[in-house]
């Protein structure tokens, strides 16, 4: 969703309040997208601080589903902030490239709201995601999610560095 917020940027100390839908259907990162379960509208507040300095602030509530980084199981992440953030309209052309990556969400004297949600998320992301704290995840060999119970594969990891020494007791067993 585009917000026109040319007048808020141009006019002192002018503040105006806005309840966006975020539109994207899901938070793709890296390949990867997670779907919202839940999204709340975006409460946003713009207000021009004076001489073109607008601050964006508001709050953002959405649940999305996250897999668990060990099993693989569907875990709803809520990810529920506070967000503020001050942008500097008077700034040349070129020292804004220069902020590309905190201003991506601005065309012209338009507000992207999507990206901007994008990017307060991504900031908030965690980088693990675990179902549980004990969760044991899945079997190397045969894949099983090893919380609903064994899978009787053999899981034992042996330093490939002694190999020489099972050799040995594997060939003088005594039966």
């Amino acid at each position: 969703m585009q917000i026109n917020i040319s007048e808020i940027i141009s006019t002192d100390h002018k503040v105006q309040e806005f309840r966006p839908e975020i539109e994207m259907p899901s938070f793709c990162l890296e390949g990867d997208c997670y779907d919202f379960i839940r999204k709340e509208p975006v409460m946003l507040t713009v207000q021009n601080e004076g001489n073109s300095v607008v601050c964006f602030s508001g709050h953002v509530d959405v649940t999305i589903d996250i897999p668990c980084s060990r099993c693989l199981a569907s875990v709803p992440t809520r990810l529920d902030f506070d967000f503020n953030q001050k942008i500097d309209f008077r700034k040349v052309q070129a020292e804004q490239l220069d902020d590309l990556d905190e201003t991506s969400f601005m065309e012209e004297s338009s507000l992207d709201v999507d990206r901007f949600v994008y990017n307060e998320i991504l900031i908030r992301f965690p980088m693990k995601t675990l179902c549980s704290d004990d969760c044991k995840g899945l079997c190397f060999k045969c894949g099983k999610n090893l919380n609903e119970g064994e899978c009787g594969c053999d899981r034992a990891s042996l330093d490939p560095r002694m190999s020489a020494i099972r050799d040995i007791f594997n060939n003088f067993k005594e039966v």
